[in-house]
């Protein structure tokens, strides 16, 4: 069987890639900023049921620098580039995030050029396709390009719009015969491995634990990390994926009232504290000016960006899980592990592992 390697081995989308790949009985090179990151990884693949963990090999590479990736693609025949960095919060230089996902995008790609690989899949997102739009109604498809130097374009925005273009850029100039297909998922649910959450994974941890005393008017876009993982894949074999890029979204946009409605409908007591009630914009909006968090997202307030699976389903004949059981699988996932906590013995908490948060609240 081919050799994978997946790029940022800990991540929540590359563990669930591994998996996959395991399970399909190929041989798995992963990465790692620092390999002290191992066992971490083997605790996420144990989760998920991986077999054949013995056949993960892991390397030291970071992105920022050139040390260890000629090493780790170097034979491969194929590379999965899921890692880029993503920020706890926006840094006021864009620089802090653009330059290190184009740098190290581009440092993967000469790497794989340079040992033989066959073909990159690279992780974008749809932050690259979907913003910098004065028609947000317009329905988004794998066409579009987000305009890095609109005015209301975040840091990390920018970041995956560059790296993106600077990726293509790099193989039609100098990638010879390395082939590219990109993935660009949109906010990416499913269950989780372990306690590193995703800022789309926090939307559920935030329901769940009541944190959040009313929806605001906000929509997303959602994709299960299992469907994402799986577009990979077949985006990584199938001849008619080269030079494509593929939306990753599961249907239409679901608001975050009708991701709470949904775990309410189908965790029972275990989502109890998932609040019911909606505000509207303008209690966000003066909020925004005391909370920073909500001041990041109160520009998506009463925003609708709807996005097409079609490529996707047609050329790789890719099948997603409906935006419920994406939220749902989510939240399970949250509640078994013992992420979030609840009252409901529904979902007795997982024997503790290293790596897993213990709570003293």
């Amino acid at each position: 069987m081919p050799t994978v390697v997946v790029t940022g081995g800990s991540g929540f989308l590359a563990a669930h890639a591994i998996a996959q790949l395991l399970t399909g009985g190929h041989d798995v090179r992963t990465t790692l900023r620092s390999l002290g990151r191992q066992p971490d990884v083997e605790q996420m693949l144990a989760v998920a049921g991986a077999p054949h963990q013995e056949r993960v090999a892991y390397y030291a590479a970071d992105l920022r620098s050139d040390q260890g990736w000629a090493e780790a693609v170097s034979g491969a025949d194929y590379v999965l580039h899921v890692a880029s960095p993503f920020p706890s919060r926006q840094p006021k230089d864009p620089d802090e995030l653009v330059v290190p996902a184009r740098d190290g995008a581009l440092r993967v790609l000469r790497a794989a050029r340079d040992g033989g690989v066959r073909r990159v899949v690279l992780t974008s997102s749809f932050a690259a396709v979907g913003y910098g739009h004065e028609d947000v109604h317009h329905i988004f498809d794998e066409g579009d390009w987000t305009d890095p130097d609109a005015p209301e374009i975040t840091p990390y925005v920018k970041s995956k719009t560059v790296a993106e273009r600077a990726a293509w850029d790099f193989v039609e100039r100098q990638g010879g015969s390395l082939e590219l297909a990109v993935v660009n998922p949109v906010g990416i649910l499913g269950p989780v491995l372990g306690p590193d959450l995703s800022s789309s994974v926090r939307i559920v941890s935030t329901l769940l634990s009541g944190q959040l005393p009313a929806a605001p008017p906000m929509w997303m876009n959602v994709v299960d990390v299992r469907d994402v993982a799986d577009l990979h894949v077949r985006a990584m074999t199938n001849p008619d994926a080269v030079g494509k890029r593929f939306l990753a979204v599961a249907g239409q946009p679901i608001s975050f009232h009708e991701i709470a409605l949904a775990l309410r409908r189908a965790l029972g007591a275990a989502a109890s504290k998932v609040t019911t009630r909606t505000a509207p914009a303008w209690v966000f909006k003066a909020l925004a000016a005391v909370v920073p968090p909500v001041r990041e997202i109160s520009p998506q307030l009463n925003v609708i960006r709807a996005a097409s699976n079609a490529r996707a389903r047609s050329l790789l004949q890719w099948e997603p899980r409906p935006n419920e059981e994406a939220a749902v699988s989510c939240a399970e996932s949250l509640l078994r592990l013992g992420i979030v906590r609840t009252n409901s013995d529904r979902f007795p908490k997982a024997r503790p592992r290293r790596g897993f948060p213990q709570h003293s609240d």
